[in-house]
């Protein structure tokens, strides 16, 4: 019994942090996927907005995204999509309760 609890706390948070980890992880992949579909020459980031959200609601739960952005940057050269969300956390212990990532392509241009 001793051992028990601490051990079951050790393997919660094992758990939440790695759970945490993986929200994060694919945030990440969803807003590169929409900055790269909005880099592309004839895409803008309406269609980098879209395309970003449709990925992490086929990846993750809608309910977690707070709001995607996409927007152009560094003179209108790198397509940047910006990703908020909150992390489910699985106890009071758990880390912070919101994530922002984004997503960078350098924008093509057409010939």
């Amino acid at each position: 019994m001793l051992v028990t609890i601490p051990l079951l706390f050790l393997f919660l948070g094992v758990l939440q942090v790695g759970f945490a980890l993986h929200v994060r992880n694919t945030l990440t992949a969803c807003a590169a996927d929409g900055a790269r579909l909005g880099a592309d020459a004839d895409r803008g980031p309406g269609d980098a907005q879209a395309a970003a959200r449709a990925c992490i609601d086929g990846a993750l739960s809608a309910r977690l995204v707070q709001s995607v952005s996409a927007g152009l940057e560094g003179g209108g050269t790198v397509m940047a999509v910006r990703v908020t969300a909150t992390l489910p956390v699985l106890g009071p212990l758990g880390p912070a309760k919101a994530i922002s990532v984004t997503g960078h392509a350098v924008e093509e241009s057409a010939l």
